[in-house]
């Protein structure tokens, strides 16, 4: 049941359920696929999201003039005021533009400093505006080469905000990308660089068709480079830059094919990756990535540091390095990348750093029994460290380090036992009754893996029976009777694989029983007729194999018996005088 198990986009236990069709694949060889399976962004919100993705520049890359920001809550007529007075700064750049005099100069880098300062004024800046106004043709010709810097960095500020924009206002960008991409170069200056490496990290975030015209005009190598000096504010640019350009679009997986889909699948241990990717670049991107001379030893560098912006940013990269390239995936593991981030989860409380650290180092682990054993073995506080992140009060903090818990659940038996034997048990059953869902399936993830024994192929896997009897004395299974309740398809599936491993494996016969002390044979019949072929299969056999026609009979017929006797001794009839004389 457990084997067509697969988030990130990630374990043995799951990833989003990714089904071992094969009955020849192991579970080591299917986790190098699962890395490809699922990149979900666990509990990030859209909102966090786009801010991750694309980025306002209200402050210049020299620290050298702030934008007074406006409130958020902009009245129809201050927009629209906003919007003339940007329709204004273009008219008066189309003039400094065509000015041929003295100071031409420094009128024109004055016309794009008055542009960009109402690009960058309010958290929705007249981007709308400076482009029916006609801005981006003028902006282009403000990044010819042999400008100066003070007039390079005013236009490609503006183009900076304007990729920051709706969709089709990024996508307006196109004829500037080549020379954006172009200053780049050494000859640039690093604000210059740096400021078009902005704007072109916000034309990457903007999807897989924008990210594709980037590649395909070289803006890979050139931001690469970029990551390799030790400078602070440009690398931290760079990495963010290139984490939207490598990414895929991410989503959960689409419907998966079962090799039997009548049959009720074992629970093998799943591994989870945090990528499942249909759409976007090539992985390719990564791999050429890591491949680049100094780009690894860049990575480990930055890490390193004590600056935990750029380690955030790095870690970014990590998160899509492992993700999308076995290349990346092997080169990384070899690499002091698992010990430095290791350390960094133990002494960090950054939510934004400890969140992409997470998915890096599940990422690492869902690779092969090698890894999960070089990072346990090597470095004894990792358990520990996942169980600070656990008692956070950060909800993502905790849903990642179930998931990552969840890949090091789906080892081997040593790798199972030593989460068993630690503090992680009775947390992660508290975390199950009282947690919020999507940190409860995470949870769920973790516990299941610890009852069942990694295997080969396809068969029937091992119980780990006393890890099962425990928790489930301890409590548990309520907790995947509820999951099995939910709307959430892949999380009933859990909780019914979870129901089978105790109606099959609890000692003397017990399973049945507590399965249906908790409502579980309602939970089940829910599925009788459900529109999911998958889980109504799964439910049905459960009930007709563990819940038949005989259920019950045995204890029925005890019953009847004792009530039998009782009543021969209150009627006065001697026991074996009564069975002697035939009466039945």
């Amino acid at each position: 049941m457990w084997d067509e198990l697969e988030h990130l986009e990630r374990h043995q236990w799951r990833t989003k359920p990714c089904l071992l069709i094969e009955g020849t694949q192991s579970i080591g060889n299917v986790a190098a696929n699962r890395r490809r399976q699922l990149a979900v962004t666990v509990g990030k919100e859209r909102r966090e999201a786009l801010m991750r993705t694309k980025r306002l520049c209200r402050v210049g890359v020299n620290d050298d003039d702030v934008v007074p920001v406006d409130s958020d809550m902009m009245i129809d007529e201050e927009q629209s005021v906003l919007d003339d007075q940007t329709f204004t700064a273009v008219e008066e750049l189309k003039l400094a533009i065509a000015y041929q005099g003295k100071g031409a100069m420094a009128k024109r880098v004055a016309a794009l400093r008055e542009l960009r300062r109402l690009l960058s004024r309010s958290e929705f800046p007249p981007v709308e505006a400076a482009l029916k106004a006609g801005a981006v043709p003028l902006l282009v010709q403000g990044l010819s080469f042999g400008s100066p810097d003070e007039q390079l960095l005013e236009a490609a500020w503006c183009l900076t905000n304007i990729a920051a924009g709706k969709p089709e206002e990024t996508k307006a960008l196109l004829t500037a990308l080549p020379l954006l991409i172009a200053h780049l170069g050494e000859r640039s200056s690093s604000p210059v660089a740096e400021q078009c490496a902005w704007a072109l990290g916000n034309v990457a975030g903007e999807g897989e068709e924008l990210r594709k015209v980037l590649l395909s005009q070289g803006a890979l190598l050139p931001l690469a480079r970029m990551m390799l000096p030790n400078k602070g504010s440009t690398v931290r640019t760079a990495a963010w830059a290139l984490s939207n350009l490598i990414k895929k679009n991410l989503h959960p997986m689409s419907k998966r094919e079962e090799a039997n889909p009548t049959q009720i699948p074992h629970p093998h241990p799943v591994l989870r990756c945090i990528a499942s990717f249909d759409t976007g670049p090539d992985p390719s991107a990564a791999t050429e990535l890591i491949k680049i001379d100094g780009v690894l030893d860049a990575i480990t560098r930055h890490f390193r540091k004590a600056d935990e912006e750029l380690a955030t940013e790095v870690a970014w990269v990590v998160v899509y390095l492992s993700a999308l390239s076995n290349v990346a995936f092997s080169m990384l593991v070899k690499s002091d990348l698992l010990q430095l981030l290791v350390e960094r989860l133990a002494t960090s409380n950054s939510l934004q750093l400890l969140i992409p650290v997470l998915r890096s180092l599940g990422n690492l682990v869902a690779g092969d029994a090698h890894t999960t054993n070089v990072l346990v073995a090597g470095h004894d506080n990792v358990i520990a460290a996942l169980i600070k992140c656990l008692k956070s009060e950060h909800r993502v903090l905790k849903k990642e380090a179930a998931w990552v818990l969840s890949n090091i659940a789906a080892g081997s038996i040593e790798h199972k036992q030593l989460i068993y034997s630690s503090e992680a048990v009775p947390l992660l059953l508290r975390l199950l009754s009282t947690e919020p869902f999507d940190i409860r399936k995470e949870v769920a993830y973790v516990l299941g893996n610890l009852c069942v024994a990694p295997s080969e192929g396809s068969g029937r896997p091992s119980l780990i029976l006393d890890h099962l009897v425990s928790l489930v004395s301890k409590g548990c299974l309520p907790g995947f009777v509820d999951l099995v309740r939910s709307a959430d398809t892949e999380a009933a599936k859990l909780g019914l694989q979870f129901m089978e491993l105790v109606l099959r494996g609890m000692p003397n016969s017990e399973g049945p029983k507590l399965v249906e002390r908790e409502d579980g044979i309602d939970a089940m019949e829910r599925f009788q007729f459900h529109e999911n072929e998958e889980l109504r299969n799964m439910a049905n056999e459960l009930v007709d194999t563990y819940f038949g026609e005989d259920y019950g009979l045995d204890e029925q017929k005890v019953q009847s018996c004792k009530l039998w006797c009782k009543h021969i001794s209150s009627s006065g009839v001697d026991y074996v005088d009564y069975v002697s004389s035939g009466i039945r």
